[in-house]
């Protein structure tokens, strides 16, 4: 809903792109932060701070429409999207509590979660549009209002994990019997954690490039999604119930995309994932239908799922479960700086040059992974045939 309420707030369209930008701009400023509470005090000290920012953030968001305030919008959304982008370092608790082996499923079964809240998600809206004028509400700030119903249960489920998944991260063989672990006894002294280190290990380097690639993608096609569907007169419901789609796209494969990262290995999963992604945001940008909008927007959340997934496991198998929170935290910087780029582009895009214009964009930005990923495969090839030249 965030692109229609900038847009009824300033009735530019060039500034659609607002909302997105600021949850982008939210994970860029506190994800890394956040990790380096969640590797101090624990994991759940920071996911329910996080979660804590989000509902207050809800509460903002939605009486900026009752306030009819652009500025009040502007800090309810950032206070939201760093309190979602805290509650994130729940896939780092999820990393910590399963062996290498089965890491990426780890992460696809707690992406089914969200399963729950997409049932949820459009019934809220739904209710919101049919009773906010007898209440007195904006239909477009009434569903925030309604977010506790899902912030606060999320608390008290985030509470009853125990002990904190960093602990079960750090001794992984009383949890798996059997499992060698890698971290047992005193920590052997470290250097000092730098993400430039980080960059470094050429498999997180290639990770970190396609899950940024597979978010800018799909930032645009979010924003694209609401205003291709209003311009040709969908209602709020249809237009929730297409983002319904995109989420399932995101979450409903998650274990079977795990599954296969687990088994075939990160890249094999990750990079067919950013090219799902590119085919589905041609199909919003590009046809007219809601059913190809929305196949397209679904696709996109496949595409992001599987290279967020495998891209994810791959950080997490390279660190350390101490350092794991600010590495992973890293990963969502990054994004969130693509994010906020993706975001202040698209709304002058679309006001200037129209919806193709953005369309193309997404498909562009998740190009340069699967440019890599053919240059690394004709490398490999190479390498392999100088061999047997050779032998």
């Amino acid at each position: 809903l965030g692109p229609l309420m900038v847009l009824a707030l300033t009735n530019s369209a060039a500034l659609v792109g607002v909302a997105a930008g600021l949850m982008g701009l939210s994970r860029f400023l506190i994800a890394y932060p956040i990790g380096k509470v969640t590797d101090h005090f624990g994991r759940k000290p920071g996911i329910l701070m996080g979660l804590t920012l989000a509902l207050v953030g809800a509460f903002v968001t939605g009486a900026s429409m009752q306030a009819q305030s652009f500025t009040v919008l502007v800090a309810g959304l950032l206070l939201f999207g760093m309190g979602m982008s805290g509650a994130q370092q729940l896939r780092v608790a999820a990393t910590d509590m399963f062996p290498p082996q089965r890491r990426a499923e780890a992460l696809g079964y707690l992406a089914l979660g969200s399963l729950v809240g997409l049932v949820v998600g459009p019934s809220l809206v739904m209710l919101a549009e049919s009773v906010a004028r007898d209440v007195g509400q904006d239909p477009l700030g009434l569903p925030w209002l309604m977010l506790p119903l899902l912030i606060l249960p999320g608390m008290m489920l985030i509470s009853f994990v125990k002990p904190d998944p960093k602990t079960i991260g750090m001794n992984l063989a009383e949890y798996y019997p059997g499992h060698v672990q890698a971290e047992r006894g005193p920590p052997a002294p470290r250097p000092k954690f730098k993400a430039s280190s980080l960059l470094k290990i050429e498999r997180v380097r290639h990770a970190l490039v396609a899950n940024a690639a597979a978010q800018g993608n799909m930032t645009i096609v979010m924003v694209l999604t609401s205003l291709v569907l209003q311009h040709h007169g969908h209602s709020l419901s249809a237009i929730a119930w297409s983002h319904m789609f995109h989420s399932m796209g995101m979450f409903t494969f998650t274990i079977p995309l795990g599954r296969l990262a687990d088994r075939f290995g990160r890249e094999r999963v990750m990079y067919p994932g950013v090219a799902t992604a590119v085919i589905g945001a041609s199909l919003v940008a590009f046809t007219g239908t809601w059913a190809t909008i929305t196949l397209g927007t679904f696709l996109v959340g496949i595409g992001w799922a599987a290279a967020n997934v495998a891209a994810t496991a791959t950080i997490a198998d390279q660190v350390p479960t101490q350092e794991r929170g600010r590495a992973i935290g890293i990963n969502e910087s990054i994004s969130g700086g693509v994010n906020v780029t993706m975001a202040i582009v698209t709304g002058p895009l679309v006001e200037w040059a129209g919806l193709w214009a953005a369309g193309l964009v997404a498909v562009t930005i998740a190009l340069p992974p699967l440019v890599t990923a053919g240059a690394m495969r004709m490398r490999r090839r190479r390498v392999v045939t100088d061999q047997t030249l050779k032998n």
